[in-house]
């Protein structure tokens, strides 16, 4: 496995709207192995591999952005209010933050009361985030932007990547940063076939599957299957019947979510190609959530799409938790989907 390369993505700064890192990160990686590369106006990335003109063409979509701040005031006292994109509000409390401001990285954390002075209500309640602040060291709004803040500023957790040892990893925005180097890895072992793929970068997914409704509709593929790094629940507490997925059972495949039903040719073509090379998956069994195939399938006259996912813990959070194991049989699923789609 290319940890470096996973290493970067994951620690690139990638706010929506603001997916720069990670898309020249991507660039880097796979300019050389395609036919054509180019970047839309939203800031989508696409990378295409020509193959014989017969086969039909395959998107495969994996968003660049990630869950994040956006700075909305600087109070007299120079703490910065705040609203979270795709970030739920138990989460945050003193979590390290990194912004990006416009003379460079601001770090700060989000402050909290001392247990001392709390009283038993507030230690049983979760604080809702028009309640939470960011702490950047500060005495007042003058000194918070002489720093560089500003109104309109964005921020990620401040977490760096690491190799837990035994086959387990943990980074920041593995949610979808997984996906995107599945999408290289695939898109690289692609060079040398007939088949017709367009890696496609995308943009702003956490905050409505924006960008990849513009790359579909350039793109107009056959075939559309989302890259993703899903939820798993294998964790103390969770009854069996809730657990979503697990880590060491492979990738997740959706037969359904609050976006997009997978298309029969998809999921049937995905389950086929899984038990021929028997690669080991697993389904999502809880239907929430939405991935870019939602923005997909609905393109033009309606594209066939669905989507696979790496299974990890704690997405939407500071740190998620996932296996090299499943990262590859991900890799290996997609290259599978492909060949098979594709006869």
């Amino acid at each position: 496995m290319n940890k470096p390369l996973l290493e970067k993505l994951s620690n690139a700064f990638g706010p929506p709207g603001h997916e720069a890192e990670p898309r020249n990160i991507l660039i880097e990686e796979l300019q050389d192995y395609a036919d054509e590369v180019r970047t839309d106006k939203l800031g989508n990335v696409f990378f295409t591999h020509k193959g014989d003109e017969k086969a039909p063409v395959i998107m495969l979509a994996a968003h660049t952005d990630e869950v994040a701040v956006l700075v909305t005031d600087i109070d007299e006292q120079g703490f910065l209010r705040f609203h979270p994109w795709g970030i739920v509000a138990n989460v945050l409390p003193g979590q390290r933050m990194m912004l990006k401001g416009k003379k460079g990285t601001l770090y700060g954390i989000l402050g909290t009361k001392p247990p001392h002075v709390l009283s038993a209500e507030e230690r049983k309640a979760a604080i809702p985030a028009d309640e939470l602040f960011i702490d950047i060291g500060a005495t007042d709004r003058e000194m918070a932007e002489a720093k560089g803040a500003y109104v309109g500023m964005t921020g990620t957790f401040d977490v760096q990547f690491k190799d837990l040892g035994d086959g387990y990893l943990w980074g920041k925005a593995f949610d979808d940063r997984v996906g995107c180097y599945v999408m290289s890895e695939v898109f690289k072992w692609a060079k040398d076939t007939s088949y017709n793929i367009v890696a496609v970068g995308t943009v702003q997914e956490e905050v409505g599957l924006r960008g990849s409704k513009t790359a579909a509709w350039q793109v107009d593929p056959d075939y559309g299957l989302a890259l993703e790094n899903t939820f798993v629940m294998d964790m103390p507490g969770v009854p069996a019947h809730k657990q979503s997925a697990g880590l060491h059972k492979g990738p997740v495949v959706t037969i359904a979510d609050r976006s997009v039903i997978a298309h029969p040719k998809v999921l049937g073509s995905l389950m086929e190609a899984a038990d021929t090379e028997e690669i080991p998956y697993q389904f999502k069994k809880i239907p929430s959530g939405g991935t870019d195939a939602g923005s997909i399938h609905l393109t033009k006259a309606g594209i066939p799409s669905g989507t696979v996912a790496n299974p990890c813990r704690y997405i939407h959070g500071p740190c998620g938790i996932t296996t090299e194991e499943d990262i590859e049989n991900t890799v290996a699923l997609v290259k599978a989907f492909i060949k098979r789609i594709s006869s």
